[in-house]
């Protein structure tokens, strides 16, 4: 078994059964002989302060794995967080079935003691970075896990967006926005857009516009090593959202030029001991008779 080894909890914001959980986890380990480092995760993607025991501890570099209690969302938040330190995140769904907190709290503690005694597989998951820049300077950037989508708002007329491969045009979409999702966010926002579904681990980007003027106008799967440059070409009579997980804004104006390409950092998570990939799909979209549950995705 691995001894003293520090873990990173994330919890739901908010959410009193998953700081209880949380409290009861890091007691656990603790016994075990592992440092705990708790944090409170915000729907922003945000850290809270929060006591355990009789200090405020706060997540560390030195960790060497996390755990995200709560939904889909808690995770993508969390995600953007640890990404850079390149450790594994184990996903525990407090609610229903997750895509990403594939696994359900009656099996946490039996999966943990599988990490312990590193028996448990992980899964490297591609990760998108975003530049925005205006009058040729950088003043925005993300890294994100899902999908960066550009949308208007609610009563503005439709957005014209030209986009570039490569420096090479694509074509000038007039759409009511833009998505651009990682093989992990395809059954997310794309999914509802009408984009095609793509085995988590594969090394793809897809393009997918939101209810396009041209039917033409499809969505298209692009290899990882592709850079995509987005120009908005048209003044809005509203604001022009940029948004990351759905979680993390920034608006946009006129020709800003947004820069989109593969992140230098992955999201490992460990995969289920139980479930396969198309298993979880069946369950969550309901395919062939299997139970659509909802899990919390916030």
């Amino acid at each position: 078994m691995v001894s003293s080894r520090s873990v990173g909890i994330y919890y739901k914001h908010n959410y009193q059964p998953a700081m209880l959980e949380a409290k009861k986890l890091g007691k656990w380990l603790q016994e075990k002989g592992l440092t705990i480092f708790i944090e409170d995760m915000s729907p922003t993607g945000q850290l809270e302060d929060f006591s355990f025991q009789a200090k405020a501890l706060t997540l560390q570099k030195e960790f060497d794995w996390v755990v995200v209690l709560g939904g889909d969302g808690t995770l993508l938040g969390a995600a953007r967080k640890v990404g850079r330190h390149q450790v594994p995140i184990l996903g525990v769904n407090l609610g229903g079935l997750g895509f990403l907190t594939s696994i359900p709290l009656d099996r946490l503690y039996s999966a943990i003691e599988m990490i312990l005694k590193e028996q448990l597989d992980v899964e490297e998951r591609l990760m998108l970075r975003a530049k925005v820049f205006r009058s040729d300077k950088e003043i925005f950037r993300c890294v994100c896990l899902n999908d960066v989508v550009i949308n208007k708002g609610a009563l503005a007329r439709i957005l014209e967006l030209d986009v570039y491969i490569n420096d090479q045009i694509l074509t000038t979409f007039r759409s009511d926005g833009l998505i651009v999702a990682t093989p992990t966010g395809s059954t997310a926002y794309n999914l509802s857009a009408g984009g095609p579904i793509l085995y988590p681990s594969m090394l793809n980007f897809i393009l997918t516009p939101i209810c396009p003027f041209t039917l033409t106008n499809r969505p298209i799967i692009l290899p990882d090593s592709d850079i995509i440059t987005i120009h908005i070409i048209k003044e809005s009579e509203e604001k022009v959202h940029l948004t990351f997980d759905g979680q993390v804004g920034f608006d946009l104006i006129f020709g800003d030029k947004i820069v989109i390409d593969k992140s230098d950092e992955k999201i490992k998570l460990y995969k289920s001991p139980d479930r396969t990939y198309f298993e979880i799909l069946r369950a969550k979209l309901g395919w062939g008779g299997a139970t659509n549950n909802q899990d919390e995705n916030s």
